[in-house]
């Protein structure tokens, strides 16, 4: 009977060995090799193992360091080197708006930017259309709204608000020439929220100038929020995707006026088709489901974006840059006064 290689060479290992016994090949142990190599305290196997084993050990604890080590630096990089993408509309004059070639303009991109310079952080703006900025920013399309965004509490149930930045109250874009330009209350502010009803008497009061005329406001936006709840009985309400759209409806005479923020109206107003001919009147209305300022959309787990971001609003505040900023878009200070 002939032993096959691999069979004898894997008996060998176990420490066994042929030998011809009686003319058969009969395995038995060797006490030789287990005496001298392989098996056994002292063998080279247990001297082999007991190296290894340590050989082992220290090749683990060096590469669990050298991991823990990337992944620290990993993360460290990571926080440092992230890039906040800021969401604007692109379309809301003198807020943010899209100028020549292109490119993105306004108070709120020259403040982003000086924001972004104080945080030490890199960042990116794009525009956004308006009426899906909340959705998207909650599906991290983006990390941080800056669209002239009122801080409310029916947002508050969907995203979260750094501090405040900026204050604007609202008024009515009509045609000079209009029934409406002699509308109560012109250059009279309002508050819903401190004074309601003092508010909501300046409110009543321009209801019978507003009687079957044709408001526009923009589509998902504080000022379609108090049309519905304030005026839907009194005016046919029609709201736009943007308040480009409705500015070009009202000199177009397809709506009778415009319910906006004062500071865009304003913008409008430098604009070349309505630098004369149109004027901003009634009541200057804020708070209550107008809001209650204007801050930075955040989603409401990214409380270390929240923090870096209320750091550099209260600097800029402080040293007087958001009021520059602000002069030199609005000519007038929309910062928040208390």
């Amino acid at each position: 009977m002939t032993i096959g290689l691999k069979r004898h060479s894997t008996f060998a290992s176990e420490g066994l060995t042929s030998r011809p016994v009686s003319g058969d090949e009969r395995y038995v142990r060797d006490p030789m090799v287990t005496r001298t190599g392989i098996d056994g305290p002292g063998s080279l196997r247990s001297t082999i193992s007991r190296r290894s084993r340590k050989t082992a050990m220290k090749f683990v604890k060096l590469l669990s360091i050298a991991l823990l080590s990337g992944t620290l630096a990993v993360g460290s990089a990571t926080a440092q080197d992230r890039t906040v993408k800021i969401a604007v509309e692109g379309a809301y004059a003198p807020w943010n708006f899209t100028g020549a070639g292109g490119k993105l303009e306004g108070f709120e991109i020259d403040l982003a930017n000086d924001l972004c310079a104080r945080m030490k952080m890199k960042c990116e703006i794009v525009a956004q259309d308006w009426d899906g900025m909340i959705p998207a920013l909650n599906a991290r399309k983006f990390d941080a709204i800056m669209d002239a965004m009122t801080i409310t509490d029916e947002r508050r149930k969907a995203i979260d608000f750094s501090d405040r930045y900026a204050d604007s109250p609202n008024g009515f874009l009509v045609a000079s020439d209009s029934p409406l330009a002699k509308m109560p209350g012109t250059g009279q502010a309002y508050n819903l929220s401190s004074r309601p009803a003092e508010a909501e008497k300046a409110i009543e009061a321009i209801k019978p100038f507003l009687k079957g005329t044709t408001l526009g406001v923009q589509v998902s936006t504080i000022q379609s929020a108090f049309a519905d709840k304030y005026l839907k009985d009194s005016v046919d309400i029609r709201e736009y995707k943007t308040v480009e759209q409705h500015d070009l409806d009202l000199a177009a005479g397809r709506l009778d006026a415009v319910f906006a923020g004062a500071t865009q109206i304003m913008g409008t107003l430098e604009k070349p088709d309505f630098n004369t001919g149109y004027a901003l009147v009634g009541p200057s209305l804020t708070g209550g489901v107008l809001g209650g300022g204007i801050g930075i959309g955040l989603r409401k787990d990214d409380t270390e974006l929240k923090a870096k971001f209320n750091e550099a609003i209260q600097a800029a505040l402080k040293d007087g840059t958001a009021k520059a900023l602000s002069l030199k878009w609005f000519k007038v200070d929309v910062t928040p006064q208390g």
